[in-house]
């Protein structure tokens, strides 16, 4: 589905299966259309890109590498690849049955900053979140969504967002748990930390979701909080 820039403040665009390389060209690709625009006083194209990743661990630019928790070996055997990455954050997984958003947004044309983009995309999978009756929530010192957050035992992230953010421009963004297979994370400290857990929306629900369903409803947030 493709959203004309005239009849909203970006464009939505499902990439649907594709390679984290070809995701992450594409994302600098409009990024440095954003950039250019900007240096040049034009108005730069908003877009949003969702994503679906063959597993693969991304480490964020100031990752601590002893999150990796298993040999870079042993990942090239189970055929999962490593990118080291220029957003924020620690380290975390990407694969099937996760939503990975990518918005590749002019923070001025929304007149935020980047703490509340982040608090907007946090709100984007709480309110997701609601409309399948689970309890998305913050937790106060750690970005992203997670369910149960003040409990010390039973506290799992959700959703992981890093971004990074230039002149206003942003890129990468949140990867949503949807119907992942978790435990993928066991072969790190999930986000650099070591005392909570992971969950998705099929584990909380019990039962698988409609992935194309929930891409849309999610479209449809974003459309909701980030307007002009």
């Amino acid at each position: 589905m493709r959203i004309k820039f005239d009849h909203a403040p970006f464009r939505y665009e499902d990439c649907g299966k594709i390679d984290y390389s070809e995701a992450h060209s594409l994302q600098v690709e409009y990024f440095e259309r954003g950039l250019k625009a900007k240096r040049e006083n034009r108005k730069a194209h908003n877009v949003l890109l969702f994503c679906e990743h063959q597993p693969v661990l991304t480490l964020g630019r100031h990752g601590d590498e002893h999150n990796l928790i298993v040999s870079e070996e042993l990942l090239k055997q189970r055929g999962i690849e490593l990118h080291r990455i220029e957003r924020g954050g620690d380290i975390t997984y990407h694969g099937p049955g996760q939503i990975t958003g990518y918005p590749i947004f002019d923070l001025e044309q929304f007149g935020l900053g980047v703490k509340k983009y982040i608090y907007l995309l946090e709100q984007c999978i709480i309110n997701l979140l609601d409309h399948y009756q689970i309890k998305g929530e913050r937790l106060e010192g750690a970005t992203g969504v997670w369910i149960e957050p003040g409990h010390p035992t039973r506290a799992r992230k959700i959703c992981a967002i890093g971004v990074k953010c230039s002149r206003y421009m942003t890129m990468h963004g949140f990867a949503l748990n949807v119907n992942t297979d978790l435990s993928h994370f066991s072969l790190i400290n999930p986000c650099g930390f070591t005392d909570k857990g992971v969950t998705s929306m099929e584990k909380e629900l019990g039962h698988k979701l409609d992935f194309t369903e929930v891409k849309r409803n999610l479209q449809m947030i974003f459309l909701s909080l980030f307007h002009k």
